[in-house]
């Protein structure tokens, strides 16, 4: 028996994932990490926790499923996207701490790029809408702010990397500098029509090209695992993005397929095809994967707070003692009782962008008690997820006939129904909802001759639970109303 192993990046927690050539999961390992608020608004997390966690996670679900590591095949990488990490190629250490995905702090030169009226040619070379989301604003902040990091960059000793080629570079013995299309579509450096980095990008936000990775398909050799790691060099032969690796995994191979990963965030991506549509609702174009030279687009809307807003009320409400009570509580009132939560927590994102928006609680009354705002929560994912599918739909001109979800929060069955009742679409939960991990291993099979074409993944997906809407509409429309209500107030509180 050979294997395959995924290791799946995230942004609160890096895990590994065994699995064996029929793609059935057989060990798995996951540790948290620290996450770091320097400032209202900033998101940190230190490079030597991403890197140091995930292999220990390798490690462990080797030991856990007590195999040979000569048998494991290649080993895929899926990530947490848009985070930024620099470091000095001479010493590998970092110049500062990674800035996450989440972190507000570049709003500002967002704000330089719009008013400097770039922004439209911005969105047509990358896909991209100036936002602090994306990686190309914190790169550039490092170099304006850390001291010395800019002159170490013009003489060539940094490089500019996402986790993925933080990891490659650690990981691998020959220290290979890269990216995938993916990953790279989502540093606003990329032009995704010539599917190279943008000189005038680079120009515009002051990024030496030097400082960036070399951009390779999803399915590719990517280098060999480190020999001390495991004791055995293996093939690294897949990378992608987190919410392009999952897209990947659920099969939608089809223009107009789409899914909705519920993990920090909510990302929903649909398959375009082989030619990007650039978006007139504020949705990103994004490069869902490069196969045997040639692209898959999609298009994508993201919800920051999804997942994290079930953590937020474990974490800093203790409202809940753990994740799935959230679905006892919120089922055990009749409907959140008016009350609607906007978590902008770290602003809004598609369709909205709105940087300067903040968490907002409206329509509670006396009787507003501990269930119906759990069960608020959990709407305002749905919420957020609906918002961002009708923006879709309108873009792509097609109507999204099932909608296929997965990521932890999935695992949510209240959570699912509400979101096929507020879409009046079925929703299909698989039978395993990890499915990012399952895309990168996907990829590495593809490279390593498990697969001898993406079609013959789709025999490996397995579906689960079907959600099948309740068909009151005109309920759910005026749930949709009080929801847009209550965004309007949550909109541009900080500035």
């Amino acid at each position: 028996m050979k294997y395959i192993a995924a290791l799946d990046q995230g942004t609160t927690s890096s895990r590994t994932i065994l699995y064996d050539e029929d793609m059935r999961i057989i060990s798995s390992a996951q540790r948290e990490f620290r996450q770091i608020y320097p400032k209202p608004g900033w998101v940190e997390h230190d490079p030597f926790d991403i890197l140091s966690t995930q292999t220990e996670t390798l490690r462990e679900a080797v030991a856990k499923a007590n195999i040979n590591p000569k048998d494991i095949l290649s080993i895929g990488i899926a990530n947490q996207r848009e985070t930024t990490i620099v470091w000095d190629r001479r010493t590998g250490r970092p110049v500062c701490n990674a800035i996450v995905w989440q972190c507000r702090r570049t709003a500002d030169i967002c704000k330089e790029l719009k008013s400097s009226g770039v922004e439209p040619e911005l969105s047509y070379r990358t896909g991209l809408v100036a936002d602090a989301y994306f990686s190309g604003t914190k790169a550039a902040w490092i170099l304006r702010n850390i001291p010395g990091a800019s002159e170490l960059a013009k003489a060539g000793h940094l490089l500019f990397g996402t986790n993925d080629s933080w990891l490659i570079w650690n990981i691998t013995k020959e220290r290979n500098h890269l990216t995938d299309a993916s990953n790279a579509s989502r540093t606003m450096l990329f032009n995704i029509h010539t599917l190279d980095w943008d000189n005038s990008m680079l120009n515009i936000l002051g990024i030496p090209r030097s400082m960036l990775p070399r951009v390779m398909p999803c399915a590719a050799s990517y280098g060999h695992l480190r020999k001390d790691t495991l004791g055995v060099e293996i093939p690294i032969c897949g990378v992608a993005g987190d919410q392009q690796a999952a897209l990947f995994g659920q099969a939608c191979f089809m223009p107009g397929s789409a899914k909705n990963t519920y993990g920090t965030g909510c990302f929903l991506l649909m398959n375009t095809g082989d030619k990007p549509i650039l978006s007139k609702n504020r949705l990103l174009t994004t490069v869902a994967w490069i196969l045997d030279g040639k692209p898959t687009y999609a298009l994508e809307g993201s919800v920051f707070m999804g997942g994290a807003t079930i953590q937020w009320l474990r974490d800093e409400l203790e409202m809940i003692r753990s994740a799935p009570e959230s679905e006892e509580l919120a089922c055990s009132v009749h409907d959140a009782g008016g009350m609607y939560l906007v978590p902008a927590f770290a602003g809004l994102g598609a369709p909205w962008w709105d940087m300067y928006a903040r968490g907002t609680a409206v329509g509670m009354t006396r009787g507003t008690g501990r269930a119906h705002f759990v069960r608020a929560a959990l709407e305002s994912i749905a919420f957020q997820s609906a918002d961002v599918i009708t923006a879709m739909e309108t873009d792509a001109a097609v109507r999204i006939n099932n909608l296929k979800v997965d990521g932890g929060a999935s695992a949510n069955s209240f959570l699912m129904q509400f979101q096929a009742d507020l879409l009046s679409t079925p929703v299909v939960r698989p039978e395993s909802v990890e499915t990012t991990a399952f895309g990168a291993a996907c990829f590495a099979g593809l490279a390593s001759g498990v697969f001898s074409k993406a079609e013959d993944i789709s025999l490996k997906w397995r579906s689960g639970r079907v959600f099948i809407p309740s068909g009151d509409t005109d309920k759910m429309r005026a749930h949709i109303d009080g929801w847009h209500r209550a965004v309007e107030r949550a909109k541009n509180w900080t500035e």
